[in-house]
């Protein structure tokens, strides 16, 4: 396989890499996405605690409003597959459908319940076909103060630095039904001691957003950074839809676009197959110019997401036919193929497996 005599020797020449705020081509960076989330339900306190204890050096909750205004941390704002709301029967009414970023969506939103209620729900495996259900009930829907606070202890327990990459969800959706969530995100960051210093990375699919809070920000806030996400390149941004401008993210991912994007944010989060495509042959194929254009502009880049499963695995890197099956050794070599690119972080499902492709072990 490609890489694989030489990235093994190549990673156990690195140090094992300290929790940094800035970019290290050394010590690419862990990110616990969505916490632990292979392991235990995504964005609960106990995913992300989990993820901490495996060494991740951020955790990241994607970031959805109540009715009332209160930031949480769940994937999407539509709940019905990652709690137990469609069998509660006190809500069955407030299923109904809408669009969101030109899509249809049936189900139950966050914006119409209120933080007291999401509370009483219980948070449900969101792949229960690949990882089970086993801890399906046990775990409330976290805020972003819980997160935020979690982190804070963790660190002082652990006494290294736990940075957080809070990613907006949908923001233009938000901001057209009045529940903008930019403004209420800097005053809980302003509002914890730990945020006030500790590395915090702001994403978004949106450009109009990380542009605005460029401008926001300034030079007062040096622990916050922005990162670009990027979609599947025949995608479009929410807010191009929203706006009606015929745009892709193929576009920002010319050379042009990659500078464009250097002028308000700092980092690019591409989906791992815009780097690597997988080869017919079921391998890692030729890498994109992609990341060489990246470095180009000045945008170190951190892709999503590296999961354990062979569902989710290049053929020839899985263990087995069976999609559910873990290979461990798998997901290492496909990390370590990346990290050959020099990339400066990831965002894994699996945190330990993450550590153990940076550290060499």
């Amino acid at each position: 396989m490609p890489f694989r005599c030489v990235l093994p020797l190549l990673m156990a020449l690195m140090p094992v890499s300290p929790v940094l705020a800035s970019e290290s081509p050394v010590t690419p960076l862990v990110i616990g996405h969505r916490g632990a989330s292979a392991l235990l339900p995504e964005h609960t306190l106990a995913a992300y605690a989990r993820a901490i204890a495996d060494g991740a050096d951020y955790i990241e909750p994607d970031l959805v409003a109540t009715r009332d205004g209160v930031l949480v941390a769940r994937h999407e704002n539509e709940i019905g597959g990652t709690t137990d709301v469609a069998q509660r029967p006190e809500f069955a009414a407030r299923k109904r459908r809408q669009v969101i970023d030109g899509e249809t969506f049936e189900g139950w939103f966050t914006e119409d319940f209120t933080l007291a209620e999401l509370k009483t729900l219980r948070a449900r495996e969101r792949l229960p076909e690949l990882r089970g259900t086993a801890h399906d009930g046990h775990y409330e829907v976290a805020t972003l103060d819980e997160v935020i606070a979690l982190a804070s202890e963790q660190a002082a327990l652990r006494d290294r630095t736990i940075g957080l990459i809070p990613e907006i969800k949908h923001p233009s959706h938000f901001q057209r039904i009045g529940l903008p969530m930019e403004e209420r995100l800097l005053q809980t960051l302003a509002a914890h001691a730990y945020t006030r210093q500790a590395p915090v990375v702001i994403q978004s699919f949106e450009q109009t957003n990380l542009r605005a809070l460029r401008e926001r920000l300034g030079a007062t806030h040096p622990n916050i950074r922005l990162l670009q996400l990027l979609g599947p390149a025949e995608a479009s941004p929410g807010d191009a839809l929203a706006a009606g401008i015929a745009r892709r993210y193929a576009d920002l991912m010319t050379p042009e676009g990659l500078r464009e994007i250097a002028a308000y944010a700092d980092l690019l989060g591409p989906w791992t197959r815009s780097l690597i495509p997988h080869a017919a042959d079921g391998t890692l194929g030729t890498p994109t110019d992609l990341m060489r254009d990246a470095r180009a502009a000045g945008l170190p880049v951190w892709p999503y997401t590296f999961r354990p499963e062979n569902a989710f695995l290049p053929r020839a890197l899985r263990r087995g036919d069976d999609p559910r099956m873990r290979h461990d050794d798998g997901a290492i070599e496909e990390i370590r193929a990346y990290l050959a690119l020099g990339i400066g972080g990831f965002f894994t499902d699996d945190p330990a497996v993450g550590r153990r492709a940076v550290d060499g072990r």
